[in-house]
């Protein structure tokens, strides 16, 4: 019986420890934001992030250390809890700010650790300990002794950890995190602690795997592969570790599905030239890639062996019957993107699954696009894969500093030093990246320096690429005067705008559109972000193809050859994307895709009521704030004074002043008569108009349509539901118009067309 018993108490302590061993395990829970992807309910503590993380230097050895460790924030100057069990736990490598990191706070510092164990079978390899990116900077410690420091939030690094290793247990890892976000001037891209308009959610701590690698002394250390169509061959080196490794050699071949087409041997650290005949271009209609096995022989005997990836293709300027043109193999090929943030609801920075990585890109070609441009973020290894794989060319943006920050009245000065490090580690990082064809040193002036230095160092270190100075932004003194780098960018919104013709560079519209179009249940906040809004799938298709006749015919009388729509997906607030933040297809992708292949209808309107484009048209205004009701159909506005449009002051885009408007505000009306429209006419009825800058339109006193900024010429804009349902058929309508203008030209003009 006193065995029993015993037998007894050891069961219950046993399930026990059963139970706390599983409520360690499942403890962790996503916390809800305000919108999940379909990819969310797949993230758990044992398979997140399980791929292979480096597709470009593969090695069949490694070990994943993702998933549950311990965590909790921190305080400026604490000392390292060594050997000591943090207050929480976190799910690694979702930020600390994410709701599938199971936190969803932000923390300016902050502590992690966790414990791993070196499989037996690495005996007598060297250990290395790899991190996808730590935002900002990071100090690991193994085993209560500090690794090494790293600054940078955007991409990988490593330690060798195997003199910090003891015995052939568990092992302490400990990571301390800092990230200041915008409080300081380092490299951020959107992050921000203010979440507003075009600015997100924050990252930071661990956003990318963190991995273990067994290698030997002597080991390859990473590739530089340069593909040269004109000679038919390709560049590689093999860089090793040690760099001075004496005597090693390496056997390099390059196959195609699997069948060996080259075979060259040489020393390390030197550039082999290996003939690539008949080479399979890679482009975004045909996105061949070359395998590459690549082994390491120290003193006649294997030490190392990885496998790699090539694609055969060429950027470069050119010329085209006297216009510059991008070519890609040589030819001109018009490029038409995204803009792509690559943010995530759930995730932030880090996307759920790789298969959700994988599906913006598959969506991205869909809807018709070859390329896409990264703003201002770097990715995980894995997205620059899938660009490879599926084909879409990559203008990759440096993440900005001391970006948009509307509430703080001072900005810490730029980190330069830090800026121009992580420069140049993002050129070296993704050097071998087939489908990145342009780096983009700048977005508009976000802490815009040194582009006279900066931007031929780019070329300098990756002379086989574009290098685009500042999209957006225009020309400065501080930019050359518009002279440096290979493109000239402009940015316009809504319609598109493109650079006069250059001799010297390719002209490209690197931001336009943002049509704005919200699907009910599938929007972060009430708050609505965008350059111009419409309340139907048709609608946004309708003016997304307007826009892109524009394109067409920039490229035709301009030589554009380039354009990037903002863009592929919400972010937050911003609902100006053809997917929701949540990855819900908005619009039809055949008919983006028709669209992009300059194939979309001309379209075709009829001014019902005029506009003061060609003639005159009169209006009673006011500069003086009327009252509340001035919008409404029986407001009084025998006071007003009667001018002819159009009402400004001469800007380029004006084709008539009118009536001189130099105040901060106007208001307008006049009234209208239409005959008895269908319904689907009805719908079919858009609110011709150019204005600089924020404008206000009202039918009958309902808001038809409001926008901030300016535009650059006359646009057709759709008229919201509301004020359509409004419209006195047959009867007498009133048009109210509000338009505030803070600094530069300013001007306004109003007309009522019907698309045909």
């Amino acid at each position: 019986m006193r065995h029993s018993h015993y037998f007894q108490k050891s069961l219950l302590l046993l399930f026990a420890l059963g139970l706390l061993a599983q409520s360690r395990v499942f403890a962790w829970a996503p916390k809800k934001a305000p919108l999940m992807t379909k990819w969310a309910s797949e993230v758990k503590p044992d398979n997140a992030l399980p791929e292979y993380p480096r597709p470009q230097l593969v090695r069949p050895d490694w070990l994943n250390l993702n998933g549950l460790w311990e965590y909790q924030p921190g305080a400026a100057g604490d000392v390292a809890p060594v050997g000591k069990k943090l207050a929480s736990e976190i799910l690694v490598p979702f930020p600390v700010e994410s709701a599938l990191s199971g936190v969803m706070e932000a923390h300016e510092r902050l502590w992690y650790r966790r414990s791993f164990t070196v499989p037996p079978k690495w005996n007598g390899k060297q250990v290395l300990l790899h991190f996808g990116a730590v935002d900002y900077e990071s100090e690991v410690l193994v085993n209560g002794k500090s690794v090494g420091v790293h600054k940078g939030g955007y991409l990988p690094f490593s330690y060798d950890v195997t003199p910090f290793l003891k015995g052939k247990g568990p092992q302490e890892l400990i990571v301390r995190v800092f990230d200041p976000t915008d409080n300081q001037g380092q490299p951020r891209g959107k992050q921000t602690l203010q979440p507003q308009g075009i600015m997100y959610t924050s990252t930071t701590g661990i956003w990318q795997t963190v991995w273990l690698e067994p290698v030997a002394k002597t080991s390859i250390q990473n590739l530089n592969i340069v593909p040269d169509i004109d000679t038919q061959k390709v560049r590689i080196k093999v860089n090793t570790s040690p760099t001075s490794a004496n005597g090693a050699k390496v056997v390099v071949r390059v196959l195609d599905g699997g069948r060996t087409i080259a075979t060259q041997e040489g020393q390390a650290n030197t550039e082999l030239s290996i003939p690539v005949p008949n080479a399979k271009l890679w482009s975004p209609d045909s996105p061949f890639l070359y395998d590459v096995r690549v082994e390491l022989v120290e003193n006649k005997k294997s030490v190392d062996a990885v496998t790699s990836y090539f694609g055969m293709r060429k950027i470069s300027i050119g010329d085209d019957n006297g216009v510059k043109k991008m070519l890609l193999n040589n030819k001109p090929v018009f490029q038409m993107g995204p803009l792509d943030q690559g943010f995530w609801p759930d995730g932030l920075y880090t996307a759920p699954t790789d298969e959700a990585l994988k599906y913006d890109i598959e969506m991205t070609k869909k809807f018709g696009f070859n390329m896409t441009r990264k703003h201002i973020k770097v990715e995980p290894a894995r997205w620059y894969y899938w660009t490879d794989k599926l084909g879409l060319m990559v203008w990759q943006d440096m993440p900005s500093s001391n970006s948009y920050n509307r509430r703080n009245l001072v900005k810490p000065e730029v980190d330069k030093a830090a800026y121009k490090q992580e420069l140049q580690d993002m050129v070296g990082t993704l050097q071998n990246v087939p489908s990145i064809i342009m780096w983009v040193v700048f977005n508009e002036s976000q802490g815009l320096h040194d582009v006279p230095s900066l931007v031929p160092m780019v070329k300098e270190l990756d002379p086989s690429r574009l290098v685009n100075r500042n999209s957006g932004g225009g020309n400065t003194p501080d930019t050359g005067n518009g002279a440096i780098g290979d493109v000239d960018d402009v940015h316009a919104y809504p319609p598109p705008a493109s650079p006069g013709p250059s001799s010297t560079q390719a002209i490209v519209c690197g931001e336009y559109g943002g049509i704005g179009f919200a699907i009910a249940g599938h929007q972060w906040s009430d708050i609505f972000n965008g350059y111009t809004k419409v309340y139907n799938p048709l609608a946004l298709e309708q003016l997304y193809g307007d826009f892109t006749n524009r394109l067409k015919t920039f490229q035709q009388e301009k030589g554009l050859c380039a354009a990037v729509y903002t863009q592929i997906t919400d972010v937050e607030n911003e609902l100006n994307g053809l997917m929701t933040y949540d990855r819900i297809v908005k619009v039809k992708p055949e008919s983006i895709a028709l669209a992009n292949r300059f194939q979309y209808p001309q379209a075709k309107f009829t001014e019902l009521i005029p506009t003061s484009e060609k003639e005159g048209q009169t209006w009673k205004y006011t500069m003086t704030q009327p009252s509340a009701d001035w919008n409404k159909s029986d407001f009084d506005d025998s006071n007003w004074k009667q001018g002819i449009g159009g009402f400004g002051t001469k800007i380029p885009a004006a084709p008539r002043v009118g009536t001189t408007w130099d105040s901060p505000d106007i208001w307008m009306r006049r009234t209208f008569t239409l005959g008895n429209l269908t319904p689907d006419q009805v719908a079919q009825l858009v609110l011709k108009n150019i204005h600089d800058e924020d404008v206000e339109i009202f039918i009958n006193g309902s808001m038809a349509y409001s926008a901030k900024g300016f535009n650059s010429a006359y646009q057709y804009d759709p008229i919201r539901q509301l004020a359509q349902a409004s419209l006195v058929l047959g009867g007498t309508n009133t048009l109210a118009v509000h338009c505030k203008q803070t600094k530069g030209g300013q001007y306004i003009d109003v007309g009522i067309s019907q698309r045909q």
